[in-house]
């Protein structure tokens, strides 16, 4: 376990805060386009968050309250791990709830309860580049997204229509924002994408291993990439409910149920599902 007394707040030195606040600030500057930055080396892996938890480490003060999410839950390896670095270097309040926190560190989810003008949104990325998957090199990439070039993303979605009847992303889908660059909003489901159009929060996109952020700020227009005759679609649980806390109209996780073989669906935001449990637990009470 790291002993935050032997490091500078927030483990990083001043100087690499700076430098990278300040590829913060361009990218906040002009939304969506990738800023390269000087990945530092951390206590965890590259791969792991690495990228978000240095924008976190940047931006922390010491009266800020931290929450840190993996795939909605508070509780993953990941997410107790990123909590336990940055408390032991900082001596910030931890807390599992979206709504008392200032910063709020994401891996693949946004949560539930739409976010304020007085927080901040993390999100990790592992592959911040929405072209690669059209063009493998980076020179060409840029270039594309210099001449706002993106027929060969138009013609990806186009043929993963035509193939499958529908658009098959699932996760990772792109977005254009503001009508100016395509932009790879993480590995948030598709059910996560309305969330970052016109917003009041910031959300910061951290990638250490390839050494990019980027930004959407407050009530910025933000665009799911669709054909106008096969409008954008986002996962369906209509007629399906949390069967911990009872929530309807929130993203679910599909889960077997061991006893019964039968599929079920919980809250995939387990600090939302916790909060609506105890305060259901509390109106029973009283």
């Amino acid at each position: 376990m790291i002993d935050g007394r032997h490091y500078n707040f927030a483990f990083l030195d001043e100087g690499s805060k700076r430098e990278i606040r300040r590829s913060i600030l361009k990218a906040v500057a002009i939304p969506g386009y990738q800023v390269p930055f000087g990945s530092r080396e951390l206590p965890i892996g590259r791969g792991w968050g690495t990228g978000g938890i240095q924008i976190t480490l940047s931006i922390i003060g010491k009266e800020d309250v931290l929450k840190v999410i993996d795939q909605g839950s508070d509780d993953s390896v990941n997410a107790v791990n990123i909590k336990k670095l940055v408390e032991e270097c900082t001596g910030v309040e931890i807390t599992t709830d979206s709504e008392e926190a200032t910063i709020i560190q994401s891996r693949h989810r946004i949560p539930e309860i739409p976010m304020r003008n007085d927080q901040i949104l993390v999100l990790q990325v592992p592959t911040p580049e929405p072209l690669r998957i059209v063009e493998p090199r980076e020179a060409v990439t840029k270039q594309m997204h210099a001449e706002a070039e993106y027929s060969g993303m138009w013609l990806s979605l186009f043929e993963d229509l035509t193939q499958y009847d529908e658009i098959s992303i699932s996760s990772e889908y792109p977005v254009m924002v503001e009508d100016r660059y395509v932009m790879n909003p993480s590995p948030i489901p598709r059910y996560d994408n309305k969330k970052l159009n016109d917003s009041d929060t910031l959300y910061l996109f951290g990638a250490g291993r390839e050494k990019k952020i980027y930004a959407i700020p407050p009530h910025t227009k933000v665009i799911s990439m669709c054909f106008d005759d096969v409008p954008f679609k986002t996962e369906d649980f209509e007629g399906k409910c949390c069967r911990l806390c009872g929530a309807t109209g929130v993203y679910l996780d599909e889960l077997i149920d061991e006893k019964t073989g039968e599929k079920v669906y919980e809250c995939s935001d387990t600090g939302f599902c916790r909060g609506r449990r105890e305060r259901i637990a509390w109106k029973h009470q009283s």
